[in-house]
């Protein structure tokens, strides 16, 4: 049977270029997106399966593991799939809705999406690993976006505890804080991040790419990093290096 990959995020920035060197490492990938796939020529000639579906919805996690079911063993999950607050607000204006909405797709829906999956794998008794994308948010402090710092924050001990309950069922469970990298979400705040790296924040002195964290993620399925489970990659240019 087909090593099969599980990505949420699939269209776009680090959830695409996950997908897309999965495939190229051997696996048939399963992607997930909230929006209608218009073009997946970045795709052709890979074992990429595309799947619609609301990561919030109970109803869209199961039809996303019938689907990756279909194609042979699930041993790999990659928790991509994030919202960052429609508004920025100061901490002392945040929104319940805002809370909401960012708690409910990228702390409780990755949850329960990696229960299913994680109850997948023990049924298989093949091991397996996953992986969460979190962000260097889930321990710097934005308190104009703190209702996504909390959410990261929680991606951090859904990987503790899922690697701490499924070592013995051979499954590996790691998540990556990615820094300040060029995708949709960071798009809109451009500006203030060139001039930020511009004066230092960021050692090694210029914006991460998708490529940069999905090396990365590949390496976490792939066995590389077989005897490491609940650890926290940061990948960030050297931004969390205290200075003097």
């Amino acid at each position: 049977m087909n090593k099969v990959a599980i990505v949420t995020g699939a269209l776009g920035g680090i959830g695409k270029e996950s997908a897309i060197k999965l495939c190229k490492a051997g696996y048939s990938v399963i992607g997930m997106d909230v929006v209608a796939a218009s073009d997946l020529s970045d795709f052709d000639g890979l074992d990429f399966t595309y799947v619609q579906g609301d990561l919030s919805s109970a109803e869209s996690r199961q039809s996303l593991l019938e689907t990756a079911k279909a194609k042979g063993t699930v041993s790999v999950l990659v928790n991509v799939a994030g919202v960052a607050p429609k508004v920025r607000r100061d901490i002392l204006e945040m929104t319940e809705e805002s809370y909401d909405f960012v708690m409910g797709i990228n702390t409780k829906a990755t949850l329960f999406l990696t229960q299913l999956v994680a109850n997948e794998m023990v049924a298989h008794k093949q091991g397996g690993a996953i992986v969460n994308i979190s962000s260097c948010s889930a321990y710097t402090s934005s308190t104009s976006r703190g209702e996504y710092c909390i959410s990261k924050a929680g991606v951090g001990m859904i990987t503790k505890l899922f690697a701490d309950r499924l070592a013995s069922e051979n499954v590996t469970v790691n998540d990556i804080c990615p820094g300040i990298i060029a995708t949709g979400m960071t798009s809109a705040v451009k500006e203030k991040y060139d001039n930020l790296i511009a004066g230092g924040l960021v050692p090694l002195g210029r914006w991460g790419l998708p490529e940069d964290i999905a090396k990365a993620v590949v390496a976490l399925c792939d066995g590389t990093f077989g005897y490491t489970t609940g650890q926290s990659f940061i990948i960030d240019g050297g931004m969390h290096i205290r200075k003097l």
